[in-house]
């Protein structure tokens, strides 16, 4: 008797699909103000700008906080019209390194420092 066949699973891109493992009761996650001006999408590493607060895209050049990683977005959300409420892992979970979405540019040292921010804050890179 041969091995049974069984088609490859193809999973589609989807929020929070990046999560490895995460605390129990959504203790990982946070409602926090997402800002920026473009349409960012779920495992976006996200730095948080000083003077508002609020969570932008990862932007290894700036001087304005978003330079430190300090959060991955849980699900996609349009900030083109404005600032909106999201969703995000900011601690104590695992996550697939190769579906989180980096800086267009962004260098292996730039990916290696923000890793080394994300697992200060207790997100573990995989």
């Amino acid at each position: 008797m041969g091995a049974p066949t069984v088609p490859p699973l193809n999973e589609q891109w989807h929020d929070g699909g990046f999560i490895v493992s995460e605390a129990n009761g959504h203790q990982s996650r946070d409602q926090v103000t997402l800002t920026g001006g473009v349409l960012v999408l779920a495992g976006t590493v996200l730095g948080k700008v000083t003077t508002s607060g609020s969570l932008a895209p990862l932007n290894p050049a700036g001087s304005d906080g978003s330079q430190t990683a300090a959060a991955i977005l849980h699900g996609t959300r349009d900030a083109t019209q404005g600032d909106r409420q999201a969703t995000v892992i900011d601690r104590n979970a695992e996550v697939n390194a190769s579906e989180l979405i980096w800086p267009s540019g962004a260098t292996p040292a730039q990916i290696t420092t923000a890793t080394q921010q994300l697992l200060a804050v207790g997100i573990i890179l995989r």
